[in-house]
């Protein structure tokens, strides 16, 4: 069994959502050595997530972006937590919703996703800056 551990730094990016598939597998080229195993993606941040979805028609990230917000508006009279401005709250509770981490099975040195799937960051503040990212790959070469 081996394992790599590697945290990195994605630059900052817009409110949205965002593929960061290549931006995973350049920090994490042992992946093409794997036979079989396991890479855990791990977002270390409370207002920003990560999930697996379509990967080829941009509109499937815009329409996410729109239903996950009117699922948590801004400016609602009950959040108290409002420090850091009106997308501070829902921003927690989408990561909360969608999550922090995932892991994605590796085969013959490749991720095996689905024919269309990429892995998203969730972007849910405004201005929420560089994201730190901590990939940890485990399995058999």
């Amino acid at each position: 069994m081996v394992f790599h551990q590697k945290e990195f730094i994605l630059p900052p990016f817009e409110r949205g959502i965002h593929i960061i598939t290549p931006q995973i597998l350049t920090q994490i080229p042992e992946i093409e050595k794997m036979s079989k195993g396991l890479l855990h993606v791990f977002l270390k941040h409370t207002s920003a997530s990560l999930t697996l979805n379509e990967n080829a028609d941009p509109t499937v990230r815009e329409d996410m972006e729109q239903y996950i917000d009117q699922l948590v508006p801004e400016n609602q009279p009950y959040f108290k937590h409002t420090y850091e401005g009106p997308d501070d709250m829902p921003a927690h509770i989408k990561t909360t919703l969608m999550g922090s981490e995932l892991t994605i099975p590796v085969a013959h040195g490749a991720l095996l996703l689905g024919t269309w799937q990429g892995i998203y960051l969730c972007e849910h503040r405004n201005h929420g800056g560089a994201r730190s990212v901590v990939l940890t790959l485990f399995g058999m070469n």
